[in-house]
């Protein structure tokens, strides 16, 4: 008489869907932190190198020159012409300071006429953006 196992043994597999789908999660949850950690609103301006002292203002407004000539305050961009108008709001109630970022490509006369825009806008002080060497 020939007797039959009483459980029989199929061969092991080894399923990879489960793993693949582990690896897309990693893979979107590390591309996502990688994004999160870069300043995508950032502007491209290459600022002059010097070595100066860190100045730390309450809540200063950025008056970026970028090399073609665009002036933009605090991401909203402006032109020469209408800098008062839109700088005025902006100093109401708070330091008068404005950080100037200008690229060191863009020309000499438009940050003096943007910084003498801005003084009669109400602006008393500007810090000049550099970058440490």
């Amino acid at each position: 008489m020939k007797l039959r196992r009483a459980r029989k043994y199929g061969r092991g597999r080894i399923e990879i869907i489960p793993m693949i789908d582990v690896m897309f999660f990693l893979l979107v949850t590390f591309m996502l932190a990688a994004l999160s950690m870069k300043h995508i609103d950032s502007l491209g301006i290459n600022l002059p190198t010097g070595t100066a002292s860190r100045i730390e203002a309450a809540r200063p407004v950025t008056m970026a020159i970028t090399q073609n000539g665009e002036i933009l305050l605090d991401q909203v961009p402006v032109t020469l012409n209408n800098l008062a108008t839109v700088l005025r709001p902006m100093l109401e109630g708070q330091d008068p300071s404005i950080i100037v970022a200008a690229d060191t490509k863009v020309a000499q006369g438009i940050v003096v006429q943007a910084m003498l825009n801005a003084r009669q806008a109400g602006a008393e002080h500007f810090l000049i953006a550099v970058e440490n060497q």
